[in-house]
């Protein structure tokens, strides 16, 4: 299947809890009751929300109920339905609905919009599978940078479904297929030509592909983020999205880069949050993919932050992004044509997609 998607996130303390269980139990259950295409769970290391509190893996008791991103990925009729449900079932938290498309099994076939923007390709594969004798996700960075992609990040997942099947991390066990989750930018045409490989390297790959731009490389501002107004022409909000990638080593002022940033973003009051998810495996530019081995992470290890607001407040944040990430790193800018944010009764924007033309 070669097709337009929608892709629903949700950010969210991993301690929350829906009925008598765990939110993120309770999610993935319904994942696999909808044979959702492709899903993943991927746990945080820093960031704060709504609540201005700021959790760490710095500090023992902040990092005990770390955030975390789940996000899912299938056609518009199966996304829209969940939305309403997964909404309904959490109590505090950050929903947002994307478009992309969704290539399972039919690359070949796939379109690819016009025009100069990057393009945002993910790729989903079991954590423990192989390919030409090493580690898929290793594989697939190597295909990445050969193609020239200005970088990539592969993120742990720990619970998921791949073709409508639930994979969760077990304790004892394979865990071959608990999904991972490789981020890369590059543009159209690197994108045409990777796909195609990707194809007879991978076993029935999962991949989507979403538009970006490219505002930062290599540290190197590029462009701002698009100015965008605040809602479409039937009123309804559009928010953006940053994504900053760096490595665990850079640093600012001593100071790892993403922690900085989290610190500076909180203080100001520039975001109203952040959520930073740190890889296993990765590169920038014309390094050679480095990292360290699964469970085990290290000092060189990639790290993304995520900010997603208001236009204004993306423009306020990214003039901090700008300023810490000078001389290193990798910034992106989306669009977002939906978000929800929870906290308890009080519910601020809606699932419901804006349409405007960016």
């Amino acid at each position: 299947m070669t097709d337009v998607a929608l892709k629903l996130t949700a950010y969210f303390a991993e301690r929350e809890r829906a009925g008598s269980g765990f939110l993120a139990d309770e999610l993935f259950d319904l994942f696999a009751q909808r044979r959702v295409a492709t899903s993943v769970m991927l746990r945080g290391i820093s960031g704060f929300g709504h609540q201005r509190i700021i959790r760490t893996d710095e500090s023992l008791t902040l990092s005990e109920d770390p955030a975390v991103a789940v996000a899912a990925v299938d056609t518009p009729q199966t996304i829209r339905a969940l939305a309403g449900e997964v909404a309904a079932m959490t109590t505090s938290g950050l929903i947002t609905v994307e478009r992309a498309r969704l290539l399972d099994g039919d690359v070949p076939a796939v379109h690819l919009p016009d025009g100069d923007d990057a393009l945002k390709l993910t790729i989903y594969v079991g954590r423990k599978r192989r390919a030409k004798g090493v580690p898929a996700y290793r594989a697939v960075c190597a295909l990445l940078r050969r193609h020239g992609f200005d970088g990539a990040s592969v993120f742990l997942g720990v619970d998921g479904t791949a073709h409508g099947e639930r994979r969760r991390a077990r304790f004892v066990g394979r865990n071959a297929d608990v999904p991972l989750m490789i981020i890369a930018v590059g543009g159209i045409a690197q994108v045409r030509r990777t796909v195609a490989e990707l194809d007879g390297l991978l076993d029935r790959p999962l991949m989507t592909v979403e538009r970006a731009q490219l505002c930062k490389n290599g540290g190197r501002l590029l462009r701002r983020p698009p100015t965008l107004p605040a809602s479409d022409d039937q009123g309804r909000r559009l928010w953006q999205k940053l994504m900053v990638f760096t490595s665990e080593a850079d640093r600012h002022d001593g100071v790892p880069i993403h922690r900085a940033l989290v610190r500076r973003l909180w203080e100001t009051g520039a975001a109203s949050g952040a959520t930073v998810l740190r890889g296993v495996w990765g590169f920038q530019g014309d390094r050679e993919p480095h990292g360290d081995k699964v469970f085990q992470f290290g000092r060189q290890v990639p790290v993304m932050t995520v900010i997603i607001d208001t236009p204004s407040r993306v423009a306020a944040s990214f003039d901090i992004v700008d300023a810490l990430t000078a001389g290193r790193g990798l910034v992106t800018c989306e669009m977002v044509p939906a978000l929800l944010a929870i906290d308890g009764d009080s519910r601020h924007g809606t699932t419901e997609l804006a349409d405007y033309p960016y």
